[in-house]
């Protein structure tokens, strides 16, 4: 083996990150697991995970720390906050940065990781918990050759669907709002057809089998749509994610220059769902939303 090969610290093990470290687990990694919620942190323990009780703890003896936690905001506090791990992490550490942010954001936490010799790669990824799970999520890697060389292990266990998208960190970033702005508007589009199919009468279930052999398929209008016909909300992507996710492309696309006539009207749907009491639910929930105007 290559690259990392040591104990691997993750901050944040929630949907995505605990499917990760489940992953990681299962190969026979040790993980040292992070989280504001005890209870994750527990159920990663009985699976032989090491508890850490601050970012600072995880990275002890990490030789590879993965943050997946919500935001910029959280990010910047995960490492450079109050136990912080970057001051702990040794030098040549990798760094992945997986939630999905501005890429100003993104480039901002990698000048400060390089300034502290640390290998920063922005890593955005997506597929969702099971996926996570089993290593075949995306992963969207923007990161200088020293530091995709030193995770290349971890990043091939991680990831079945790899894709390097540049050297230049904020690029990863950048490929994630391009794939979040089309994931959010294409939910929205399966989401009202569906709801125009249950107001023309058709069953909704049949509705979908045709239209997953037709034009109309996607993957997140199956996803979802298959379990809002179940009546199944449980958040695996609250819809508040993709409200942030999908204003965040919107920002970007505007940063650059270009304005679309779409994003702006799944960020709104997205905003007006949260706003009607859906925030907490899976962003299958855009389905009731809709269907009860």
């Amino acid at each position: 083996m290559t690259g990392v090969a040591g104990p691997v610290g993750i901050v944040g093990v929630g949907n995505m990150g605990g499917g990760m470290a489940g992953r990681l687990l299962e190969q026979g990694w040790a993980v040292r697991a992070c989280d504001l919620v005890a209870g994750r942190v527990e159920a990663l323990r009985q699976a032989g995970a090491t508890p850490a009780a601050s970012p600072a703890e995880a990275a002890v003896g990490a030789t590879a720390l993965i943050v997946c936690v919500v935001d910029a905001s959280q990010c910047e506090d995960v490492l450079f906050g109050a136990d912080g791990a970057a001051a702990v992490l040794a030098s040549g550490t990798p760094v992945l940065l997986c939630p999905t942010i501005a890429p100003q954001d993104a480039e901002a936490l990698a000048s400060k990781l390089a300034a502290q010799g640390l290998l920063p790669i922005d890593a955005p990824m997506s597929g969702g918990p099971a996926r996570a799970r089993d290593g075949s999520m995306s992963l969207m890697v923007a990161c200088s050759d020293p530091a995709f060389a030193a995770a290349a292990d971890l990043l091939a266990v991680l990831s079945s669907k790899l894709f390097r998208v540049g050297t230049r960190p904020g690029d990863g970033a950048r490929t994630k709002l391009v794939n979040n702005l089309l994931a959010g508007i294409n939910l929205v589009g399966a989401a009202e057809a569906l709801a125009m199919a249950q107001r023309l009468g058709l069953d909704l279930a049949r509705t979908l089998d045709v239209i997953e052999q037709s034009s109309g398929q996607s993957w997140i209008g199956s996803d979802r749509l298959r379990r809002a016909i179940a009546d199944d909300y449980e958040p695996r992507a609250h819809v508040t994610l993709l409200r942030k996710d999908t204003a965040l492309a919107v920002e970007a696309a505007r940063r650059a220059g270009f304005e679309g006539p779409l994003g702006d009207a799944a960020r709104d749907v997205f905003d007006q769902a949260a706003r009607a009491g859906l925030a907490e639910l899976d962003d299958a929930a855009i389905f009731r939303w809709l269907s009860r105007r």
